[in-house]
């Protein structure tokens, strides 16, 4: 039998990897497919341009967020899910159908 403490260590280490208020919506979003930080600002309700750009950069760092710029004026850059990012989709549906099925108690 696995020991609770190792199992709880291990939650720990994906709510550090997806923990905090704007990292599940941002990688929620983009597991449905490539967008525009624009589009992203706008689907996000409350999150500033500044936190956003900072969670991205976050993500892109630690392999989760893949950022493409495109050669052209004015900029164009869009985001996608890595391999790894989108290992956590199962995570994300799962919270997402938690959230709908609980959105009267919170």
């Amino acid at each position: 039998m696995k020991h609770p403490q190792k199992n709880c260590d291990f939650v720990q280490i994906t709510v550090k990897v997806v923990g905090g208020k704007w990292k599940p919506p941002i990688l929620y979003l983009l597991g449905t497919g490539t967008m525009r930080f624009s589009q992203l600002k706008a689907a996000i309700d409350g999150i500033t341009q500044k936190m956003l750009a900072q969670e991205l950069r976050n993500m892109e760092k630690d392999g989760l967020v893949r950022r493409k710029v495109y050669p052209v004026v004015p900029p164009k850059v869009e985001y996608s899910l890595t391999t790894y990012g989108k290992s956590l989709e199962p995570i994300l549906k799962g919270m997402s159908e938690w959230g709908v099925r609980h959105k009267n108690r919170v």
